[in-house]
């Protein structure tokens, strides 16, 4: 068993000036990549190296739910962005996030201030609860929305690492260019369509946008 890190699907320089090259090559190909490679030494020659991240995640603890859960929060997370993106989402997406917060506006408020606010490393999320109502959420350091029997739709890392090569100790900066520029609403937005007849469950959509290849 061989867990993969995947691709990017974007090049290094493309997020730029929010999030620089060198920032993304450390970023995925160094944080990313380590959390894989520790994951298999973990796993290897016991009854879960054929698991799922997901499955992973979901029934391990320590440093295999650790490790895990980060590489799929980070895959999720290099999907959440585009470039050229930020801005307003459309159709479903922006009907729901208008029904639970109010507004956009506010649903952007809300989002800016959970992902500043959060104390320490960890992860801010907007998520579909198990009512079918979005949110807003924060989990510190590899903790996921899966585990709380909530699906997540996109996420934005805190950690300093994420962040503090382009913008120092501004977290709020981040955020906002995050939001302004790069958050991917169409992937968001994929995710709920893919869950709007459904139940809340781990099976979300993100399973196979954020679970890295094995061979």
């Amino acid at each position: 068993m061989k867990f993969e890190i995947p691709p990017l699907p974007y090049a290094k320089d493309a997020l730029e000036p929010t999030m620089s090259a060198l920032t993304l090559e450390i970023h995925h190909g160094k944080h990313h990549q380590g959390y894989l490679d520790k994951l298999r030494e973990l796993v290897e020659g016991t009854r879960r190296e054929d698991f799922s991240l997901e499955e992973l995640l979901l029934t391990s603890d320590g440093e295999v739910f650790n490790n895990a859960s980060q590489a799929w929060n980070h895959a999720f997370f290099w999907q959440s962005m585009r470039p050229q993106g930020g801005g307003r989402p459309a159709g479903r997406l922006l009907e729901a996030l208008e029904r639970d917060f109010g507004s956009f506006a506010r649903f952007r408020t809300e989002f800016a201030e959970v992902a500043t606010a959060h104390f320490g490393s960890g992860w801010a999320w907007l998520v579909r609860g198990s009512a079918g109502q979005l949110r807003v959420s924060s989990t510190s350091n590899a903790d996921n929305p899966l585990r709380h029997r909530t699906v997540p739709l996109l996420t934005l890392d805190v950690w300093e690492h994420a962040y503090y090569l382009d913008h120092r100790n501004e977290r709020a900066r981040y955020v906002d260019g995050f939001l302004d520029q790069l958050v991917n609403w169409e992937f968001a937005s994929a995710n709920l369509e893919f869950m709007a007849a459904r139940p809340p469950r781990s099976g979300a959509r993100g399973r196979r946008g954020s679970t890295a290849r094995r061979r």
